[in-house]
């Protein structure tokens, strides 16, 4: 059986840490940011940890 294709969408969006955790960007970050408070703007920054249901499903797609 050949290897697995990793999904390169996936590859692009998120990354896997050395612990197995999957980290993502926050989304609301591209546009319209004039309405979006200094607060919510300031949280956005920081990466993103996935829920433990969704990293596993995700490592898979990234990793392949």
């Amino acid at each position: 059986m050949p290897k697995l294709k990793s999904k390169r969408g996936a590859k692009k969006r998120f990354k896997v840490t050395g612990t197995g955790k999957v980290k993502a960007a926050k989304s609301n970050r591209r546009h319209i940011l004039t309405t979006k408070t200094r607060k919510s703007k300031r949280h956005s920054r920081k990466a993103n940890i996935l829920n433990k249901s969704d990293s596993a499903r995700m490592r898979l797609a990234v990793l392949g």
